[in-house]
C-alpha cells in the first residue's frame, strides 16, 4: 500500500479516533504501527477477534483495562538484579490487578470457547500475592508505608519521637521571656534536614549554636542551638536507617518481580493486545459497524455504506456493486457525491484490511486487494511547477507501475485539467490498461464521451450521483447503471439565466449530443417511475403482511375465547353435578333418618312431613340448577369485556364468586370497586365484574334470584359440625368458618356436637359463642338431638 494512498483516503484520522479508545501506550502504539494486510487468513483472523470483542462487550459491558504502563524497560532491569523505583513497582502491582480483574471479567458469564478474545484472557496470569505485598509496602509513588517492615516502623517511631523531642525543646526557647528580643519569629523551621530558630543579626551572641542559614535581607539568621545539636545528629543516623531499610525492601520486590519476568512480560504483551481490540470493538459499537463478507475475487457488494467520517447526522447511506474483473464510471454535478463514493469504498477496505468492522449493513461484501491506489483531489504545486492536469498524471503514473491483478483504483476528475477532447481519450486508454491489468477500478468524470465508452465497453458499468433538479441539491444517493447527466442547462434556468441563452446553447450542441442528452433523460424520468412503483409495491406489500398479522392475532383471539367458554362450560357442568351429589345425599339422609324414626315408633305424620320436606327442597333446588344453566348459558354468549361507567347502587356479577353484588363506590383509580355481596363488604378487581342484566320476566315475576355463591354454600353447608377429639384452640376456628360460611348461604341455624366428657370443651365453645356477634342464641341439645354433647346455635 502506497503511504500516500492512506493519507489521501484519511486512513490515519481512523486510527487516531481508534487511538483515542485505547487504555494503555502499548496499545496506542500498536494501533500507530496498524497497516492494512493483504494476507486473507490474517484478516479475517483480526475481523473475528473485533467481532469477538464486540460480543463480549455488548454481553459483558467495558473491559476493565486501566492503569497498564509500559514496562518492558523495568522489568528487563528487574531480571537483572537492578532496583526498580516506586512508580515502577507500582505499575507492575497495576498490572497484576488488571489480569486479575479481566480474569474476573472473563468468568464474569457463561464462557465461550469458540470466543478467540476469552482465549486471550485465558492466558493471563494474576499472582495475588506479589499484587498485596506491592500495595501494602508501597502507599505512593513518593511514599513507602511504615508497614512495609517492623524495622522501618522501629526507626520511623524512634526518627518520629527525637523530632517532637526537638520542637518542644526549640519551642521552650523559642517561648523563653529571656530570648524574647533575640527571636525574629517564634517558629521552628528546617534548613539542611536540621531544626534551627530565626534569630535577629544583631543578637547573634546571645544563642549558642551553628548558623546554618541567612535570611535575604540579612536581618535573619537561623541557628541551631547546641543543646540539639546531638538530637539532630541522631535523627539524621536514623534518616541513614531509614533509607537502608527503604533500599533493602525495594530489593526485595524488584528481586520477586525479576523472577517473574517472563510471565509479566507475557501479561504485558497479552493484555495490550487485547486492550487494542478492545479498542476496535470500541470503534465498531460507534460506527454501528458489522464484520463484512470477504472474497479475493474483486467482487464488491456495499449495502447502506456510511462513510465513517462524515458525521452520523449528515451522512446518507450508499449502495455499491461491482463485479468481479469490472470497472465502474461515476458521472454527475459537482459537489453530487461521486468523491465521496470513491473514498467510501476505498476507506472501507482499508478498514476491513486493517481487522476493522465497517460501517454498512449485514451481508455487505468485500474483496481483499494486494494494494489500494487512490488519486483523489487537486495536487497543483507551484513550487514544483505541476498544473492539476501534471499533478494527477504523475499519480496515475505511479499508480500503473504499482497495481496488478488484485489491487483496487480509485481515481477522481479523470482526465481532468487538460483538452476536453484529449482528456476524455486519454482516459478512456487509462481506464482499458486498468481493466486489462484486472484491476477494480471506480473512477469519477464529467466526459459525455466516457459515459459512451462505458456504455459500449464490455467489463465497465455506469453510475450516477443522483441530483434533485426542483430543489439544485444533490440528494447523495448512487445509482448504478445510470449514466450521470451534468444538468447545466436546467440548472442554469434555475438560477435564472434567460432560457434564450439555454436554447441557444443547446444549438452549438451536436444531434448526436443532444440525442444522448435525450437518452439520459428518457433513462432518468423511467428510473423515477419505477422508483415509485417500486416504493407503491413495497407498501402494499407492508399492508398486505400487516393484514395478515392481524387476521392471524384476531383468529388466535377467536380461538383463544372459544376455549375459555368450552372451559367454562365444563365448569359450570362440574358445578352443578357436585351440587346434585349433595342434594341428593342430603334428600337420601332425611329419607333414612324418616325410616329410622318410625322404626322406633315416632308420629308418622310427623316423618311423612319432614320427607315432603326434604322432597321439596330437592324440587326446588332442581329448579334453581335449571335456572342457573340457563343463566351460564347465556352469560357465556354474552359480552364478556369488564363494565364501563359503573355507578354507585348498580347491580353486578362477581365471576370469582359467581354471585351477585351491589357497588357501593365507583371503580377507584388503581382499578378495584367496593361491593356489597350479602353481608360481605369487599374490594373487586373491575375485570371480575361484569354488569348484571336480567330478563324482563324475572323481573316482572318479582322473585329474587339468589347468588351463585349463597346457593353453593346452602347447599354444601352441614347442619352439624362434629369437633370431637379437638381443643378448644383448635374448634373455634373451625367454628368461625361455619358461622362464615352460613350466614353467606342464609342458614340461621346449626348444630356443633362436642361430646360430653369433661365438659372443658363444650365450655370453651360457649365461652366463645358468647362473645360472637353473628350468634343471636345458643343452647343444649334437648332429648334426641344429643342432650349436653350438642350445642344448638341459632344465628342472626
Amino acid at each position: 500500500m502506497l503511504e500516500k494512498t492512506l493519507e489521501t483516503l484519511e486512513y490515519n484520522i481512523i486510527l487516531e479516533r481508534l487511538e483515542a479508545l485505547a487504555s494503555c501506550e502499548l496499545a496506542k502504539e500498536r494501533i500507530r504501527t496498524l497497516r492494512p494486510m493483504t494476507a486473507p487468513d490474517e484478516i479475517r483472523k483480526a475481523l473475528g477477534e473485533t467481532e469477538d470483542a464486540v460480543f463480549f462487550i455488548i454481553k459483558r459491558g467495558m473491559p476493565p483495562l486501566a492503569g497498564i504502563k509500559d514496562l518492558r524497560g523495568a522489568l528487563r532491569r528487574g531480571a537483572t538484579g537492578a532496583v526498580l523505583s516506586l512508580s515502577e513497582l507500582l505499575s507492575v502491582s497495576g498490572l497484576l490487578r488488571a489480569c486479575r480483574r479481566m480474569l474476573q471479567y472473563n468468568a464474569s458469564a457463561e464462557s465461550d470457547a469458540e470466543n478467540s478474545v476469552s482465549a486471550f484472557i485465558s492466558e493471563l496470569s494474576e499472582n495475588r500475592l506479589l499484587e498485596e505485598k506491592i500495595n501494602r509496602c508501597i502507599v505512593s509513588e513518593e511514599e513507602i508505608a511504615d508497614e512495609a517492615s517492623p524495622e522501618l516502623y522501629a526507626v520511623r517511631k524512634q526518627i518520629l519521637s527525637a523530632q517532637t523531642a526537638i520542637k518542644e525543646k526549640l519551642n521552650d526557647l523559642l517561648h523563653s521571656s529571656r530570648y524574647a528580643k533575640s527571636i525574629q519569629d517564634a517558629v521552628v523551621t528546617m534548613r539542611g534536614d536540621r531544626y534551627c530558630i530565626p534569630v535577629k543579626t544583631e543578637f547573634r551572641g546571645e544563642i549558642n549554636g551553628i548558623v546554618h542559614d541567612t535570611s535575604a535581607s540579612g536581618q535573619t539568621l537561623f541557628i541551631e542551638p547546641a543543646f540539639v545539636v546531638e538530637a539532630n545528629n541522631r535523627i539524621r543516623e536514623l534518616k541513614v536507617r531509614e533509607a537502608e531499610e527503604i533500599k533493602r525492601i525495594l530489593s526485595e520486590l524488584s528481586e520477586e518481580v525479576g523472577e517473574k519476568e517472563s510471565v509479566l512480560l507475557h501479561n504485558l504483551e497479552v493484555i495490550s493486545f487485547l486492550d487494542f481490540t478492545f479498542a476496535k470493538a470500541r470503534l465498531a459499537l460507534d460506527q454501528k459497524a458489522v464484520r463484512p463478507l470477504l472474497n479475493e475475487s474483486g467482487k464488491i457488494s456495499l449495502l447502506s455504506a456510511r462513510h465513517p467520517l462524515i458525521p452520523k447526522e449528515r451522512v446518507v447511506p450508499i449502495t455499491v456493486f461491482l463485479s468481479e474483473r469490472e470497472a465502474m464510471l461515476i458521472t454527475g454535478p459537482n459537489t453530487g457525491g461521486k468523491t465521496v463514493a470513491l473514498k467510501t469504498v476505498g476507506l472501507l477496505t482499508l478498514m476491513m484490511q486493517s481487522g476493522l468492522l465497517i460501517p454498512a449493513k449485514e451481508k455487505s461484501e468485500l474483496s481483499i486487494y494486494n494494494g489500494v491506489y487512490a488519486d483523489i483531489g487537486d495536487e497543483q504545486s507551484i513550487s514544483q511547477s505541476l498544473s492539476t492536469f501534471s499533478a494527477h498524471m504523475k499519480n496515475i503514473v505511479r499508480i500503473l507501475d504499482c497495481c496488478g491483478e488484485h489491487s483496487l483504483v480509485l481515481l477522481d476528475e479523470l482526465g481532468a485539467g487538460t483538452d476536453p477532447t484529449e482528456g476524455a481519450a486519454l482516459a478512456m486508454a487509462i481506464l482499458e490498461c486498468l481493466h486489462q491489468m484486472g484491476a477494480s477500478v471506480f473512477a469519477t468524470t464529467h466526459y459525455s464521451e466516457l459515459k459512451v465508452f462505458a456504455s459500449t465497453t464490455p467489463g465497465f458499468i455506469n453510475a450516477s450521483c443522483e441530483f434533485d433538479t426542483e430543489t439544485l441539491r444533490p440528494t447523495y444517493r448512487l445509482l448504478i447503471g445510470v449514466p450521470g447527466k451534468s444538468n447545466a442547462f436546467e440548472i442554469s434556468k434555475k438560477l435564472g439565466l434567460d432560457p434564450q441563452i439555454t436554447e441557444r446553447a443547446k444549438e452549438f450542441l451536436t444531434s448526436e449530443d443532444l440525442r444522448f442528452e435525450d437518452m439520459l433523460r428518457g433513462i432518468e424520468d423511467s428510473r423515477k417511475r419505477i422508483d415509485t412503483d417500486r416504493e407503491e409495491a413495497e407498501t402494499l406489500r407492508r399492508d398486505s403482511a400487516r393484514l395478515r398479522e392481524e387476521i392471524a392475532k384476531e383468529k388466535e383471539a377467536f380461538l383463544k375465547q372459544k376455549n375459555e367458554l368450552l372451559a367454562k362450560a365444563k365448569e359450570d357442568a362440574r358445578a352443578v353435578l357436585s351440587r346434585a351429589r349433595i342434594a341428593s345425599d342430603k334428600l337420601l339422609s332425611e329419607l333414612r333418618r324418616t325410616a329410622s324414626e318410625l322404626e322406633k315408633g315416632k308420629n308418622p305424620a310427623s316423618a311423612l312431613r319432614e320427607a315432603e320436606t326434604a322432597a321439596r327442597e330437592f324440587r326446588n333446588f332442581c329448579d334453581e340448577t335449571d335456572d342457573a344453566l340457563g343463566s351460564a348459558f347465556r352469560d357465556n354468549l354474552t359480552d364478556s369485556s369488564p363494565p364501563e361507567n359503573l355507578r354507585e347502587g348498580e347491580t353486578v356479577r362477581i365471576l370469582s364468586l359467581n354471585g351477585k353484588g351491589t357497588v357501593l363506590k365507583a371503580p377507584s383509580k388503581d382499578g378495584t370497586v367496593y361491593v356489597q355481596a350479602g353481608i360481605m363488604k369487599l374490594y373487586v378487581p373491575l375485570g371480575d365484574l361484569r354488569r348484571e342484566t336480567e330478563p324482563a320476566a324475572r323481573r316482572a315475576s318479582g322473585n329474587r334470584e339468589k347468588s351463585g355463591a349463597a346457593q353453593m354454600k346452602a347447599l354444601s353447608i352441614k347442619t352439624e359440625l362434629d369437633v370431637r377429639g379437638m381443643t378448644v384452640d383448635e374448634a373455634i376456628p373451625v367454628i368461625e368458618r361455619q358461622i362464615h360460611d352460613a350466614i353467606l348461604a342464609k342458614q340461621s341455624q346449626f348444630s356443633i356436637i362436642h361430646g360430653k366428657g369433661t365438659g372443658a370443651l363444650r365450655a370453651g365453645i360457649q365461652g366463645y359463642l358468647k362473645t360472637c356477634k353473628a350468634v343471636a342464641s345458643y343452647r343444649l341439645g334437648s332429648f334426641g338431638e344429643g342432650d349436653t354433647g350438642v350445642t344448638i346455635v341459632t344465628l342472626k
